[in-house]
Protein backbone atom coordinates (compact mmCIF):
# COMPACT_ATOMS: atom_id res chain seq x y z
CA UNK A 1 0.00 0.00 0.00
CA UNK A 2 3.14 2.21 0.69
CA UNK A 3 5.38 2.12 -2.09
CA UNK A 4 4.95 5.28 -3.70
CA UNK A 5 6.43 6.29 -0.18
CA UNK A 6 9.23 4.57 -0.12
CA UNK A 7 9.85 5.49 -3.70
CA UNK A 8 10.18 9.30 -3.28
CA UNK A 9 11.91 9.19 0.47
CA UNK A 10 14.68 6.64 0.46
CA UNK A 11 17.12 5.05 -2.33
CA UNK A 12 15.58 2.00 -2.83
CA UNK A 13 18.97 0.34 -3.72
CA UNK A 14 20.18 0.97 -0.47
CA UNK A 15 16.72 -0.38 1.22
CA UNK A 16 17.64 -3.46 -0.73
CA UNK A 17 21.22 -3.87 0.34
CA UNK A 18 19.65 -3.39 4.03
CA UNK A 19 16.50 -5.70 3.72
CA UNK A 20 19.13 -8.66 2.08
CA UNK A 21 21.45 -8.35 5.69
CA UNK A 22 18.26 -7.91 7.62
CA UNK A 23 17.10 -11.23 6.25
CA UNK A 24 19.56 -13.04 7.25
CA UNK A 25 20.89 -11.40 11.05
CA UNK A 26 17.60 -9.23 11.98
CA UNK A 27 14.33 -10.00 10.00
CA UNK A 28 12.01 -9.40 12.86
CA UNK A 29 13.52 -4.68 12.79
CA UNK A 30 13.34 -5.10 9.35
CA UNK A 31 9.85 -6.31 9.01
CA UNK A 32 8.94 -3.93 11.27
CA UNK A 33 10.09 -1.13 9.50
CA UNK A 34 8.16 -2.89 6.31
CA UNK A 35 5.15 -2.76 8.16
CA UNK A 36 5.86 0.77 9.09
CA UNK A 37 6.05 1.80 5.55
CA UNK A 38 3.23 -0.47 4.48
CA UNK A 39 0.59 1.49 6.83
CA UNK A 40 1.76 5.19 5.67
CA UNK A 41 -0.28 6.70 3.38
CA UNK A 42 1.24 9.10 0.74
CA UNK A 43 0.22 12.57 0.57
CA UNK A 44 -3.70 13.32 0.02
CA UNK A 45 -4.18 14.42 -3.44
CA UNK A 46 -5.25 18.06 -3.77
CA UNK A 47 -8.82 18.64 -3.22
CA UNK A 48 -11.11 19.81 -6.23
CA UNK A 49 -14.24 21.53 -6.65
CA UNK A 50 -17.58 20.33 -5.26
CA UNK A 51 -20.69 20.54 -7.27
CA UNK A 52 -22.82 23.34 -5.63
CA UNK A 53 -25.70 22.48 -3.23
CA UNK A 54 -23.72 19.74 -0.86
CA UNK A 55 -24.55 19.98 2.89
CA UNK A 56 -21.49 19.06 4.73
CA UNK A 57 -21.47 16.50 7.37
CA UNK A 58 -19.53 15.04 10.16
CA UNK A 59 -19.71 11.96 12.00
CA UNK A 60 -17.47 10.49 14.62
CA UNK A 61 -15.53 7.56 14.05
CA UNK A 62 -12.73 5.69 15.70
CA UNK A 63 -12.40 8.18 18.28
CA UNK A 64 -11.96 10.83 15.78
CA UNK A 65 -14.29 12.43 13.13
CA UNK A 66 -15.12 11.85 9.41
CA UNK A 67 -16.20 14.60 7.41
CA UNK A 68 -18.24 15.01 3.98
CA UNK A 69 -20.99 16.31 2.24
CA UNK A 70 -24.55 14.50 0.79
CA UNK A 71 -26.86 15.79 -2.23
CA UNK A 72 -29.98 14.97 -3.50
CA UNK A 73 -32.96 13.15 -1.97
CA UNK A 74 -33.96 9.42 -2.51
CA UNK A 75 -31.67 5.76 -2.36
CA UNK A 76 -28.43 6.54 -0.91
CA UNK A 77 -25.19 6.50 -3.38
CA UNK A 78 -22.00 6.01 -1.24
CA UNK A 79 -18.72 7.65 -3.02
CA UNK A 80 -15.61 5.72 -1.73
CA UNK A 81 -12.34 6.61 -2.81
CA UNK A 82 -8.98 4.89 -2.41
CA UNK A 83 -5.93 4.64 -0.63
CA UNK A 84 -4.20 8.22 0.04
CA UNK A 85 -7.12 9.78 -2.11
CA UNK A 86 -10.26 11.68 -1.17
CA UNK A 87 -13.78 11.77 -1.54
CA UNK A 88 -13.75 14.74 -3.81
CA UNK A 89 -11.59 12.47 -6.65
CA UNK A 90 -15.56 11.02 -7.23
CA UNK A 91 -17.39 14.52 -7.56
CA UNK A 92 -18.03 14.12 -11.16
CA UNK A 93 -20.65 10.91 -10.48
CA UNK A 94 -22.91 13.48 -7.59
CA UNK A 95 -24.56 15.54 -10.63
CA UNK A 96 -25.65 12.78 -12.66
CA UNK A 97 -26.97 10.63 -9.68
CA UNK A 98 -28.43 13.43 -8.06
CA UNK A 99 -30.66 13.97 -12.10
CA UNK A 100 -31.60 11.00 -11.46
CA UNK A 101 -33.07 10.78 -7.84
CA UNK A 102 -30.54 9.67 -5.77
CA UNK A 103 -29.04 11.14 -2.56
CA UNK A 104 -25.51 11.27 -2.75
CA UNK A 105 -23.15 10.86 -0.02
CA UNK A 106 -19.16 11.11 -0.30
CA UNK A 107 -16.51 11.52 2.16
CA UNK A 108 -12.79 11.56 3.62
CA UNK A 109 -11.77 8.46 4.97
CA UNK A 110 -9.92 9.08 8.42
CA UNK A 111 -6.41 10.51 7.85
CA UNK A 112 -7.48 11.14 4.45
CA UNK A 113 -8.63 14.66 3.11
CA UNK A 114 -10.18 16.99 5.36
CA UNK A 115 -10.85 14.12 8.46
CA UNK A 116 -9.35 13.65 11.41
CA UNK A 117 -6.23 11.45 12.32
CA UNK A 118 -7.07 7.30 12.60
CA UNK A 119 -6.29 5.24 15.95
CA UNK A 120 -2.52 5.25 14.82
CA UNK A 121 -1.78 8.78 13.63
CA UNK A 122 -2.54 11.15 10.61
CA UNK A 123 0.13 9.67 8.53
CA UNK A 124 -1.26 5.73 8.63
CA UNK A 125 -4.25 3.85 7.74
CA UNK A 126 -5.22 0.37 6.82
CA UNK A 127 -8.19 -0.84 4.92
CA UNK A 128 -10.23 -1.90 7.71
CA UNK A 129 -9.94 1.71 9.12
CA UNK A 130 -11.31 3.00 6.04
CA UNK A 131 -13.92 0.12 6.10
CA UNK A 132 -14.79 1.48 9.89
CA UNK A 133 -15.01 5.34 8.25
CA UNK A 134 -17.49 4.27 6.05
CA UNK A 135 -19.40 2.14 8.48
CA UNK A 136 -19.87 4.82 10.45
CA UNK A 137 -21.23 7.54 7.63
CA UNK A 138 -23.82 4.11 6.46
CA UNK A 139 -24.99 3.83 9.87
CA UNK A 140 -25.68 7.85 9.45
CA UNK A 141 -27.17 7.80 6.10
CA UNK A 142 -28.61 3.91 6.02
CA UNK A 143 -28.65 1.34 3.50
CA UNK A 144 -27.07 1.85 -0.08
CA UNK A 145 -28.74 1.48 -3.42
CA UNK A 146 -25.43 1.52 -4.64
CA UNK A 147 -21.26 1.97 -3.66
CA UNK A 148 -18.97 3.69 -6.19
CA UNK A 149 -16.17 2.77 -5.10
CA UNK A 150 -12.04 3.58 -6.26
CA UNK A 151 -9.20 1.64 -5.71
CA UNK A 152 -8.53 0.20 -2.24
CA UNK A 153 -12.20 1.96 -1.61
CA UNK A 154 -13.43 -1.01 -3.05
CA UNK A 155 -11.81 -3.45 -0.38
CA UNK A 156 -13.28 -1.43 2.22
CA UNK A 157 -16.50 -1.42 0.85
CA UNK A 158 -16.81 -5.29 0.95
CA UNK A 159 -15.24 -5.27 4.13
CA UNK A 160 -17.81 -2.64 5.62
CA UNK A 161 -20.31 -5.06 4.08
CA UNK A 162 -19.58 -8.05 6.15
CA UNK A 163 -18.63 -6.61 9.17
CA UNK A 164 -21.07 -3.33 9.47
CA UNK A 165 -23.91 -1.68 9.03
CA UNK A 166 -23.72 -1.22 4.95
CA UNK A 167 -25.81 -2.88 2.92
CA UNK A 168 -26.23 -2.42 -0.98
CA UNK A 169 -28.21 -3.30 -3.90
CA UNK A 170 -25.14 -2.53 -6.46
CA UNK A 171 -21.63 -1.82 -6.52
CA UNK A 172 -19.30 -0.42 -9.00
CA UNK A 173 -15.67 -0.82 -8.53
CA UNK A 174 -13.45 1.80 -10.43
CA UNK A 175 -9.80 0.63 -10.71
CA UNK A 176 -10.06 -1.73 -7.79
CA UNK A 177 -6.93 -3.46 -5.84
CA UNK A 178 -8.38 -7.07 -5.74
CA UNK A 179 -6.39 -8.74 -3.57
CA UNK A 180 -3.49 -8.26 -0.77
CA UNK A 181 -1.14 -11.15 -1.88
CA UNK A 182 -0.75 -9.52 -4.88
CA UNK A 183 -0.03 -5.54 -3.59
CA UNK A 184 2.10 -7.26 -1.14
CA UNK A 185 4.13 -9.05 -3.39
CA UNK A 186 4.99 -6.00 -5.45
CA UNK A 187 5.89 -4.04 -2.50
CA UNK A 188 7.75 -6.46 -0.99
CA UNK A 189 10.07 -7.30 -4.19
CA UNK A 190 10.50 -3.59 -4.64
CA UNK A 191 12.02 -3.83 -1.28
CA UNK A 192 13.57 -7.09 -1.34
CA UNK A 193 12.25 -8.23 1.54
CA UNK A 194 12.97 -12.26 1.97
CA UNK A 195 10.96 -15.24 2.93
CA UNK A 196 11.69 -14.71 6.74
CA UNK A 197 10.98 -11.10 6.74
CA UNK A 198 7.90 -11.05 4.91
CA UNK A 199 6.62 -13.88 7.15
CA UNK A 200 6.94 -11.81 9.94
CA UNK A 201 5.54 -8.65 7.73
CA UNK A 202 2.56 -10.94 7.20
CA UNK A 203 1.93 -11.39 11.04
CA UNK A 204 2.73 -8.10 12.22
CA UNK A 205 -0.04 -6.68 9.47
CA UNK A 206 -2.77 -9.72 10.95
CA UNK A 207 -2.06 -8.10 14.55
CA UNK A 208 -2.86 -4.32 13.85
CA UNK A 209 -5.83 -4.90 11.22
CA UNK A 210 -7.52 -8.29 13.81
CA UNK A 211 -8.48 -10.15 10.23
CA UNK A 212 -6.22 -12.45 7.87
CA UNK A 213 -4.54 -11.65 5.54
CA UNK A 214 -5.77 -14.02 3.14
CA UNK A 215 -9.52 -12.33 3.51
CA UNK A 216 -8.34 -8.88 1.67
CA UNK A 217 -9.47 -10.72 -1.41
CA UNK A 218 -12.67 -9.32 -3.53
CA UNK A 219 -13.74 -12.44 -5.14
CA UNK A 220 -13.39 -14.19 -1.67
CA UNK A 221 -15.63 -11.21 0.35
CA UNK A 222 -17.91 -11.12 -2.85
CA UNK A 223 -18.18 -14.86 -2.69
CA UNK A 224 -19.68 -15.73 0.92
CA UNK A 225 -22.73 -13.30 0.91
CA UNK A 226 -25.55 -12.69 -1.20
CA UNK A 227 -24.42 -11.88 -4.82
CA UNK A 228 -24.52 -8.01 -5.59
CA UNK A 229 -25.01 -7.03 -9.26
CA UNK A 230 -21.58 -5.72 -9.59
CA UNK A 231 -20.10 -3.41 -12.52
CA UNK A 232 -16.18 -3.26 -12.56
CA UNK A 233 -14.59 -0.39 -14.58
CA UNK A 234 -10.32 -0.59 -14.95
CA UNK A 235 -8.23 0.59 -17.50
CA UNK A 236 -5.67 -1.32 -19.55
CA UNK A 237 -2.61 1.04 -18.92
CA UNK A 238 -3.20 0.99 -14.93
CA UNK A 239 -0.38 1.03 -13.60
CA UNK A 240 -1.24 0.86 -9.72
CA UNK A 241 -3.89 -1.91 -10.14
CA UNK A 242 -3.80 -4.67 -12.15
CA UNK A 243 -6.21 -5.45 -15.06
CA UNK A 244 -6.20 -8.81 -14.64
CA UNK A 245 -6.65 -8.89 -11.57
CA UNK A 246 -10.23 -7.53 -13.01
CA UNK A 247 -11.01 -10.54 -14.87
CA UNK A 248 -10.26 -12.87 -12.71
CA UNK A 249 -12.75 -10.80 -10.17
CA UNK A 250 -15.48 -10.41 -12.69
CA UNK A 251 -15.30 -14.14 -13.47
CA UNK A 252 -15.73 -15.38 -9.93
CA UNK A 253 -18.69 -13.13 -9.37
CA UNK A 254 -22.16 -15.02 -9.80
CA UNK A 255 -23.12 -11.01 -11.44
CA UNK A 256 -20.73 -9.05 -12.95
CA UNK A 257 -19.51 -7.49 -15.61
CA UNK A 258 -16.53 -5.73 -16.83
CA UNK A 259 -16.13 -2.52 -18.63
CA UNK A 260 -12.27 -1.86 -19.97
CA UNK A 261 -10.83 2.37 -21.09
CA UNK A 262 -7.73 2.94 -22.66
CA UNK A 263 -5.03 5.67 -21.87
CA UNK A 264 -6.72 6.67 -18.53
CA UNK A 265 -5.33 5.30 -16.14
CA UNK A 266 -5.87 5.06 -12.39
CA UNK A 267 -6.99 8.06 -11.47
CA UNK A 268 -8.30 9.63 -15.05
CA UNK A 269 -10.64 7.01 -15.36
CA UNK A 270 -12.84 8.34 -12.39
CA UNK A 271 -13.13 11.57 -14.83
CA UNK A 272 -14.06 10.02 -18.04
CA UNK A 273 -17.98 10.98 -19.32
CA UNK A 274 -17.95 8.12 -20.85
CA UNK A 275 -17.69 6.06 -17.43
CA UNK A 276 -19.87 8.47 -15.55
CA UNK A 277 -22.81 7.99 -17.86
CA UNK A 278 -21.89 4.10 -18.09
CA UNK A 279 -21.35 4.32 -14.23
CA UNK A 280 -25.07 5.86 -13.47
CA UNK A 281 -26.78 4.31 -16.08
CA UNK A 282 -25.67 1.08 -14.20
CA UNK A 283 -26.91 1.97 -10.55
CA UNK A 284 -30.14 2.79 -11.82
CA UNK A 285 -30.49 0.25 -14.03
CA UNK A 286 -30.59 1.33 -17.44
CA UNK A 287 -28.12 0.10 -20.31
CA UNK A 288 -24.63 0.72 -20.16
CA UNK A 289 -23.25 3.72 -22.66
CA UNK A 290 -21.83 3.41 -25.66
CA UNK A 291 -18.61 3.58 -26.82
CA UNK A 292 -17.05 1.54 -23.96
CA UNK A 293 -16.13 -2.31 -24.29
CA UNK A 294 -18.44 -4.48 -21.85
CA UNK A 295 -18.50 -7.77 -21.08
CA UNK A 296 -21.05 -9.87 -19.11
Amino acid sequence: MALSVVQKSTNVRLIRRAASIAERVAPGPAARAATRWWFTIPRTVRATSLPPGGTAFEVPSQGSTVRGAFWGEGPVVYLVHGWGGRGSQLAGFVAPLVRRGHRVVLFDALSHGDSGPGPHGPTTSSGVEMARSLDDVAARFGPARAVVAHSMGGLATMLAQEHGWLGLARLVLVAPVSRYATQFAAFADHLGLGVRTRARVDRLVEQRVGIPTSRFDLAVLAGEGEAVRTLVVHDRDDRQASYDESVRLVDRLPDARLVTTHGLGHRRVLADPRVVEAVASFVVGAELASGLASTA
